[in-house]
């Protein structure tokens, strides 16, 4: 599944490719991807440019005037820019927006759990009922201490199981879960209510360098991500523990061992990763 940093390279290569740009058709192919009445959808965004591009975790926001398209692309959701000639997979591509000059917007999803929703533009995105359980951006500066102590202190779960945990921090996903856990030196298994107030210091310090390590290098190509847009991502040259299981480990020359934390595959050192 894209995480943050492969988001965040969508959306800045959809705001070089599409800002100003105007819809003057919508094509749903497979109405689930919409997760508003598709109908609505399509005859909303008729005539609407889009003039703003973010993200909040995981999903995108498409400003279009009066409107807000939010995309959350799951586990294998991706846009294309294409001209309308292009070859396409007809099969996978599930929502088209075509545009004045020309070009049409493919959204392809070979899994198809994507979803798009349309709202009313409001001035506070945490009020779109889509976001109602998302936790504030892993960026957001009230992620503080003081914010992960009181979510985390007192429940019985791992740290791994914490960082994943979008309805606390939004964001965060399998592959720099276990890159945080890496450079914090914890046992993935470590309960999050043995951490203490610094620790949860260092998590949010530890989080954000490497996310914006990730961001800087165009995010992580693992399996299927890729921008799709030209964008391929390099942080995987910097990943030091996951998907390496057998690798020597670059701090200590322990062995990167697998396990499962939460039903999730998750690497770590055991020799320098301590359990608390």
């Amino acid at each position: 599944m894209p995480e943050l940093p492969e988001v965040e390279t969508v959306c800045r290569t959809l705001e070089h490719l599409l800002k100003g740009a105007e819809i003057v058709k919508v094509e749903t192919p497979y109405a689930k991807t919409i997760a508003t009445d598709h109908s609505v959808f399509e005859q909303t965004l008729v005539g609407k440019k889009f003039t703003g591009f973010s993200r909040i975790g995981k999903y995108l926001l498409l400003e279009l005037e009066d409107q807000m398209l939010i995309s959350h692309l799951r586990m294998e959701g991706k846009y294309y820019v294409q001209q309308p000639s292009d070859p396409y997979d007809r099969k996978h591509v599930h929502v088209q927006f075509y545009l004045r000059d020309g070009r049409v917007v493919r959204y392809h999803d070979t899994r198809k759990f994507g979803r798009m929703y349309l709202y009313p533009k409001q001035s506070d995105p945490y009020t779109y009922p889509c976001m109602a359980n998302v936790g504030y951006d892993a960026f957001d500066e009230r992620v503080t201490t003081e914010y992960l102590w009181k979510a985390f202190h007192s429940r019985s779960i791992t740290l791994k199981q914490a960082l994943l945990d979008q309805s606390v921090v939004a964001g965060v996903g399998n592959i720099y879960a276990d890159e945080i856990c890496f450079a914090l030196g914890y046992d993935p298994r470590s309960k999050v209510s043995h951490l203490r107030k610094y620790d949860f210091a260092s998590w949010i310090k530890e989080m954000r360098r490497i996310l914006q390590g990730a961001i800087n290098s165009g995010g992580t190509t693992i399996r299927s991500y890729t921008s799709s847009l030209g964008v391929d991502g390099r942080f995987q040259l910097q990943l030091k523990v996951h998907m390496k299981k057998g690798d020597r480990c670059v701090r200590c020359d322990g062995i990167i061992e697998k396990t499962s934390v939460g039903g999730r595959g998750t690497y770590y050192c055991k020799k320098c990763q301590k359990r608390r």
